[in-house]
């Protein structure tokens, strides 16, 4: 299967199924977290399918590497916004928990994509993962100040 465009990324595809999820999640949040908490968690995961969009529309293989990682970054504020939600009880359980999960598999596709552009320098032929194909966490990869990989280090 070629990738014509980021909207044949599976990653892309379950980073806007995020989206959905964390707009209707954040719904039965307290009127008063309008301008905190909902918007904050509503702007970071619209980022994550943003940003893989963006990077794939990139001329060169480190410009795409870069954007998948802020996308990586936005999907982190998403658990950690989610997390939140969870201790101030703002939504039930089953709802955050579902949500996270949705997250967690952006994030093993994200890893996957990411490690294969990394080892290949192959964009479109790496950009097609499954589920099974993507079975690393979010903390596969660790950064130093300057965004590059030192997990091998």
């Amino acid at each position: 299967m070629a990738i014509d465009s980021f909207r044949d990324l599976i990653v892309w595809q379950k980073s806007m199924d995020l989206v959905v999820a964390v707009y209707g999640l954040s719904q039965s949040f307290p009127n008063e977290e309008r301008f905190g908490l909902t918007n904050q968690l509503r702007r970071a995961s619209t980022s994550v399918p943003a940003n893989i969009a963006e990077g794939h529309g990139r001329l060169s293989q480190p410009d795409y590497v870069r954007f998948l990682s802020i996308a990586r970054g936005s999907l982190l504020e998403v658990e950690t916004f989610l997390e939140l939600a969870e201790r101030l009880q703002f939504a039930d359980q089953a709802h955050i928990d579902a949500t996270l999960n949705i997250a967690q598999e952006v994030g093993r596709l994200l890893n996957g994509l990411i490690r294969s552009l990394r080892n290949s320098g192959m964009r479109e032929s790496s950009a097609i993962y499954t589920n099974d194909d993507a079975d690393s966490t979010l903390n596969d990869i660790n950064y130093d100040g300057n965004g590059d990989d030192v997990s091998g280090l």
